[in-house]
Formats: structure tokens, sequence, C-alpha cells
């Protein structure tokens, strides 16, 4: 009886608190802690998003075609090139040939699908990238996963 006297008198509730206006009630012990979506998560509910789906679109309408009509290029290169040598061989101006002309066509193509690479990804895709990039990046840290 005495040990409830002065719990009461040092202000000590039943609710397992100390009766201050400032603290919070206490969780119980058997109590689940509320759940937090681990980064595998977030990045898997960030991959469902219209948003990533739009970007990874964009990216394939223009990846995939590109990559087929170059490598369809170089492949007729190189079967006129196997299959035609007399066609390659055909004089154009002075020393240079078809061949010739046609292999710096290769090089030629490397550097502007380049451009039109990286200029496609600038105007359709750079931007909404970096949004999500930045929201995943939000998500994490309340994870606390970086």
């Amino acid at each position: 009886m005495e040990q409830l006297d002065e719990q009461e008198r040092a202000g000590a509730r039943d609710d397992g608190t100390d009766g201050g206006a400032a603290e919070f009630p206490r969780q119980r012990a058997d109590a689940p802690a509320p759940r937090v979506p681990g980064a595998a998560e977030i990045y898997l509910e960030v991959q469902r998003s219209p948003a990533f789906q739009e970007v990874r679109r964009r990216y394939r309408r223009f990846a995939f075609p590109a990559t087929l009509a170059f490598l369809l290029w170089y492949l007729a290169y190189v079967v006129a090139a196997t299959a035609a040598p007399g066609l390659m061989a055909r004089p154009v101006a002075g020393a240079v040939n078809v061949a010739m002309v046609a292999g710096l066509g290769q090089f030629l193509t490397t550097f502007l699908l380049t451009w039109a690479y990286a200029r496609h990804a600038r105007l359709r895709r750079d931007r909404v990238a970096l949004q999500l990039r930045w929201d995943t990046q939000e998500m994490t840290r309340g994870a606390g996963q970086w």
C-alpha cells in the first residue's frame, strides 16, 4: 500500500506514463511496430508506376528501331562486301571506291545515331526520369535505405 501511495504522489498513472503533458503514451511491448517498406518494395512500386512505364516506352520506341536499322545497314555493308566485290570495287572519284564510301558512311551513321539518341533522351525522357529519381530517393530516405 505504501508503494502505491508513493507512486501516486510521484504522479504515476495506470497507463504507464508519469502524467507529464509532454510525454507520449508508451507503445505496448507486444504491439507490432509500424511497417516501413524496404528499398526493394519501393523500387518495385516505382517500376509499376505510370511515369516509369512511360519513360520505358519512350526509350524502347527509339532504341529498338534505331538498333534494328543500324544492324541492317551494317549487315548490308558486310554482305555487299563479300557477295558483290565488283560493286564495292567500282570507283566513285579517283581512288575512292564504293566500299570506302560505304565504310565512311558506317562511321557517319554511328555518330549521327549517337547524336540522335542523346537528343531524344534529353527531350523526351530525362526530365521525367530525373523526377522519378528524386521521388525514389525521397521514398528510400524515409525507409532508411541509401
